[in-house]
């Protein structure tokens, strides 16, 4: 199974987050964390590395469902989107969401089948309008 629903844009860094949190939201997330890995493996470690932002994005209808199956789902909400600059290719950017799949695997129950399939598909148009774009 592959971890990541993904796209790559060929757009500035901040264009791709821009359109990537409008693609989330036409799909009903809304994003609830923001994670500059950029700035804080800067400030932490005096590491370098590419523009990296991940958000925490989060379906609540969705989320509700999911809890309701499993209460330790959480653990697994909300979902991540990453955008961040390709290592090797300056004018690229890189969507990827995770693959809500992993929580069937994962946690082995087949009632969170129907909350992931719903997931995988909202989070699929939302990375496939992006590269329709």
């Amino acid at each position: 199974m592959n971890i990541a629903l993904s796209t790559t844009l060929k757009a500035g860094f901040d264009e791709a987050v821009e359109r990537t949190r409008t693609a989330l939201s036409a799909q009903g997330f809304g994003v609830l964390t923001e994670i500059d890995m950029q700035a804080t493996l800067k400030a932490k470690l005096g590491e370098d590395m590419e523009e990296y932002l991940i958000l925490g994005a989060c379906n609540p209808p969705l989320a509700h469902r999911a809890v309701g199956v499993d209460r330790q789902i959480g653990l697994l909400l909300p979902c991540n989107v990453v955008v961040r600059r390709d290592p090797t290719a300056a004018d690229t950017v890189i969507v990827e969401a995770m693959n809500p799949d992993i929580m069937v695997e994962v946690t082995g129950e087949p009632a969170l089948n129907p909350v992931a399939a719903e997931a995988a598909a909202k989070l699929r148009a939302a990375i496939d309008s992006l590269a329709a774009n």
